[in-house]
């Protein structure tokens, strides 16, 4: 299927979805959310993809935020539900039980900063920005920005970032743990493909089981977490990857992982 605001591009065992507006800076419309959102069902139905990459086409940004045009049309009642239907096509994402990396390849301001949010691991190219700068538009950020930034990089820095609006750059993201990892731009897609593939030489059933484990962390306590990891434990190890990982660890040999 052809997208109006997205590139999607499928590999051998991952996929990569670009936000395709860059004459709009990768802003997020309403298509746009229709995109990622039937791109995520295809994500969830292809057992064959085991992580999504999520990038931004062009050098200056990853995605400016909210369509302001759009935006600016909303009252109480619609900006209710032009909130509530970001946070759902992101929650979506969020859930996903394979990795997903955001390669953040310029600015990452508003609605854009919080799709990198909710994206399981950031890496970011020298020339990114993050900011949630909607305090200066009036507003406040509605896809998720007060509930997650606070959760990754801390209540006091997530304060300071919403209520002064200010974006900061990709070193002070890299301190302040909202990226994993800073790139030069020409390096990131390639440093990030091959993260990915790093990790899916591994047991794929197994990454996925512990992507499971780490969300459900999240919103369990502690001894409803430790029953769950103990659950999904016992799965994988009725699994071939299981025998194969540990037969080959006890016969010196490299593991040939088959995803079952």
């Amino acid at each position: 299927m052809e997208y109006q605001t997205l590139i999607f591009e499928k590999k051998e065992n991952y996929a990569i979805v670009t936000l395709n507006r860059p004459d709009k800076l990768n802003a997020l419309n309403k298509q746009m959310f229709d995109d990622l959102n039937d791109v995520i069902t295809k994500v969830q139905l292809s057992p064959d993809i085991k992580a999504l990459i999520l990038t931004g086409s062009g050098e200056k940004a990853f995605a400016a935020g909210a369509d302001i045009k759009e935006l600016n049309a909303c009252d109480k009642y619609s900006g209710k539900l032009f909130s509530e239907y970001g946070s759902v096509v992101m929650q979506r994402l969020s859930e996903l039980k394979i990795p997903v990396i955001a390669a953040v390849n310029g600015f990452a301001l508003g609605g854009g900063c919080e799709l990198t949010l909710a994206c399981h691991i950031r890496f970011a190219s020298e020339n990114a920005k993050f900011g949630q700068p909607e305090v200066n538009l009036g507003i406040i950020p509605g896809y998720g920005g007060t509930q997650r930034l606070p959760r990754i990089v801390g209540l006091s820095k997530a304060m300071e970032m919403i209520i002064a609006g200010n974006p900061i750059d990709a070193q002070e993201a890299y301190r302040c743990g909202l990226v994993n990892a800073v790139f030069p731009l020409n390096e990131l897609l390639q440093k990030t493909e091959e993260f990915v593939k790093s990790f899916l030489a591994k047991g794929t059933i197994a990454v996925s089981a512990a992507v499971d484990c780490l969300l459900a962390s999240q919103n369990l306590s502690i001894m409803e977490g430790l029953s769950y990891e103990s659950k999904l434990f016992g799965e994988v190890c009725g699994t071939e990857d299981f025998k194969e990982g540990t037969t080959a660890f006890l016969e010196k040999r490299k593991a040939n992982f088959k995803g079952n």
